[in-house]
């Protein structure tokens, strides 16, 4: 098979990986309402959040981050057997990213990837990954805004990934992560700007 179909099915794979909706699937198997239909209305670990299960939450958190970790880590494994370059890989992460985005088993109207993102990162780079996880942490437990967190990772993270690498062209992949989670997350930082954005564990109506 040539290597460019390899490519393509293993970017194809990558993108249904990440289009696996586990807010939704969490909150069915915990018997919760689905999350489209309360708070932001947004199928990410936050919105479930604010069903008051934590346990569905957390589930929805490990597997939104699981699948952008797996899909990189396959492609980095098995890749080079098949002749597949950075490159691949590279596509690969944007295709796990923006299938959560965009996925096609929910119309293409996904959650906002700060999950997702996290997983990608720290199957490319562990200090890359622990270094935006940390700083999101860290904002979101002394400020208690995961959208600021969220704003304030993907602002840092090119940043952390041209200290760890110089000037690789890796940091391109970061960037384009980066800019698509600000993207996603405009319509709360005007929230912030206003002082109407719900914190962490809050129930927006």
């Amino acid at each position: 098979m040539p290597n460019s179909v390899v490519a393509l099915l293993a970017i194809l794979a990558a993108y249904l990986l990440g289009s696996v909706p586990f807010a939704v699937v969490c909150s069915r198997l915990f018997g919760l309402a689905d999350p489209r239909s309360y708070g932001s209305k947004n199928p990410g670990a936050t919105n479930v959040l604010r069903s008051g299960n934590k346990a569905a939450a957390a589930a929805t958190l490990f597997g939104d981050m699981a699948k952008g970790w797996l899909a990189v880590f396959l492609a980095e494994r098995f890749g080079p057997s098949f002749g597949l370059g950075t490159a691949v890989v590279g596509g690969v992460a944007l295709a796990a990213f923006f299938g959560h985005l965009f996925p096609v088993f929910l119309k293409f109207k996904g959650g906002k990837g700060v999950a997702t993102a996290a997983g990608v990162l720290l199957a490319i780079d562990p200090w890359l990954g622990l270094a935006t996880l940390g700083t999101w942490l860290a904002v979101a437990f002394t400020l208690r805004y995961s959208s600021l967190a969220a704003l304030i990772a993907a602002v840092a993270a090119p940043a952390y990934a041209f200290l760890l690498w110089g000037r690789d062209w890796m940091i391109l992949v970061v960037s384009i992560l980066a800019f698509a989670l600000i993207l996603k997350h405009w319509a709360n930082l005007q929230r912030l700007m206003s002082g109407s954005e719900p914190r962490i564990g809050g129930k927006k109506s």
